[in-house]
C-alpha cells in the first residue's frame, strides 16, 4: 500500500523533494532567460522580437494551465510532475544546440507550458503534504523560497559572467539538477476524486464558479506583485529618477514579497477559526494595497514615499496569492485541488499581464492621474469584494 501524505516521513520527503527541485530549476530558469535575451540582442535581434520571445514563456503558462488537471488525471500527479520538469530540461539543451530563432520561440513556448504544469502541481502538492495546522507556514515558506530565486538566478549569472561560454551550461546544469531532484518525489496514491472530478477547461470553470474569490485574490495579487513590479523602472523614470534608482524599485517590491509572505502564512495558522482568519487577513492586505495606491499622488512631492509604497505592493500582492493558496489547500485534495490551483495561477498570470499592458500606457499618458487611478480602482474592487466575502462567512466563496 502506498503511504499517503498523512504519513510524517512520507510528507517530509515530499516537501523536501518539491522545495529542492523547484529551487534548483528556478535558479536555472532565472539564469537562462536573461542570458538568452542578451544573446538575442548580441545577434542584433530587435528589442521588440526579444520582448516577444520573453512573452512566449508566459503565453505557454497561460494557454496550458487549464489542462493541468487533465494531465494529472491521465498520468498521475507524480509522473505529471516528472514530465513538467523534463520538458524545460530538454528545451534548455535545445537552446544550446541551435541558434535558429523560430526553434527558440517554439522551445520557449513549450518550456512555458511545462512550467505552468509544474507551477500548479508543485503548489498543490505543497498544500497537500503540509502538516495539519501548519499549512500556512509551509505555503508561505515555499512562496518565499520561490521569491529568492528571482534574485539568486541573476546573481549566479553575474558571478559566472553572462558573456562566458560556461554560463549557458551552468544554467542547464541547475535545470537538470532540478529534474533529478524531482525523481525524489515519493509515490502518491491515486487521487480519491480522480474518476469523478471534471478536468481541463470544464474542471477549471467549475472551480472558478465554486470559489470566485480565488479569481479575485489571484488577479489582485498578480496585478500588484508581478505586473506593476515589471513596470516600476518606467515609474521611476517618470518621477525623474536615474535608471539605477528606478531599477532598485523592483528590488523594494521583491523585498516586500520575501519579508511578508511567511509571516502572513504563520499568522493564518494561528486563528482558531482559520477560514474566518484568512478572510480577515485578505481584507487587511487589500486595504493595505489600497492605502499604498492612495499615497501615489504624494510621491511627486515626497519622493522617499515611493519605497514603502512599492514594498507594500509587492508584499500585500504576494501575500494575497499565498492566502488564496492556503485556503484552497485547506479545503481540497487531489484533482479538485489541482483545478483550483490552476484557477489561481491563471488569474495571477492574467493580473500580471493586465497590469503590464495598461500601466505602461498610463504612465506615458498620465503618470500623475491615470496611473494612480487605475491602481486605486483595482485595489478598491478587491477591498469591496473581499469585505463582502468576509461578511458572508461562507467557505463556498473563500
Amino acid at each position: 500500500m502506498v503511504p499517503g501524505p498523512g504519513s510524517h516521513a512520507h510528507a517530509r520527503l515530499g516537501l523536501a523533494a518539491i522545495f529542492g527541485s523547484t529551487f534548483l530549476e528556478l535558479i536555472g530558469y532565472f539564469m537562462l532567460l536573461p542570458l538568452l535575451l542578451l544573446r538575442l540582442k548580441g545577434a542584433d535581434v530587435s528589442s521588440s522580437v526579444a520582448g516577444l520571445f520573453a512573452a512566449c514563456g508566459w503565453a505557454g503558462i497561460f494557454l496550458f494551465t487549464p489542462f493541468s488537471s487533465w494531465v494529472a488525471q491521465g498520468l498521475g500527479r507524480r509522473p505529471a510532475l516528472w514530465l513538467a520538469a523534463a520538458i524545460p530540461a530538454l528545451a534548455s539543451l535545445g537552446f544550446a544546440l541551435t541558434d535558429d530563432l523560430a526553434t527558440w520561440f517554439a522551445l520557449e513556448l513549450l518550456a512555458g507550458a511545462a512550467s505552468g504544469l509544474r507551477w500548479v502541481l508543485a503548489e498543490a502538492i505543497v498544500a497537500e503534504f503540509a502538516p495539519q495546522g501548519q499549512r500556512g507556514r509551509y505555503v508561505g515558506l515555499f512562496e518565499t523560497m520561490v521569491g529568492t530565486t528571482f534574485v539568486i538566478g541573476p546573481a549566479v549569472l553575474v558571478w559566472v559572467g553572462p558573456s562566458s561560454p560556461e554560463a549557458l551550461w551552468v544554467a542547464i546544469g541547475f535545470i537538470m539538477a532540478g529534474l533529478l531532484w524531482t525523481f525524489l518525489v515519493p509515490e502518491m496514491p491515486p487521487a480519491a476524486d480522480a474518476a469523478t472530478s471534471a478536468v481541463g477547461i470544464r474542471g477549471v470553470w467549475h472551480a472558478l464558479l465554486r470559489h470566485p474569490i480565488i479569481m479575485l485574490a489571484g488577479f489582485v495579487g498578480g496585478f500588484f506583485e508581478s505586473g506593476v513590479t515589471s513596470i516600476l523602472p518606467l515609474y521611476g523614470l517618470a518621477l525623474g529618477w536615474t535608471g539605477a534608482a528606478s531599477a532598485l524599485l523592483v528590488a523594494a517590491s521583491g523585498l516586500g514579497s520575501a519579508v511578508m509572505m511567511l509571516p502572513v502564512g504563520v499568522i493564518a495558522d494561528r486563528f482558531m477559526d482559520q477560514a474566518a482568519g484568512r478572510r480577515s487577513l485578505m481584507v487587511v492586505l487589500a486595504w493595505m494595497t489600497l492605502g499604498a495606491t492612495i499615497a501615489v499622488p504624494l510621491v511627486g512631492h515626497l519622493v522617499w514615499l515611493a519605497w514603502p509604497v512599492v514594498f507594500l505592493w509587492g508584499g500585500a500582492g504576494g501575500s494575497l496569492y499565498t492566502l488564496a493558496m492556503i485556503d484552497i489547500g485547506a479545503r481540497e485534495q487531489g484533482v479538485t485541488l489541482v483545478n483550483s490551483t490552476a484557477v489561481l495561477v491563471l488569474t495571477y498570470t492574467f493580473g500580471s499581464m493586465a497590469a503590464s499592458a495598461t500601466s505602461g500606457f498610463l504612465l506615458q499618458w498620465s503618470a500623475t492621474a491615470g496611473f494612480p487611478a487605475l491602481l486605486a480602482s483595482v485595489a478598491g474592487i478587491g477591498c469591496y469584494a473581499l469585505m463582502r466575502a468576509r461578511r458572508a462567512g461562507s467557505t463556498h466563496t473563500v
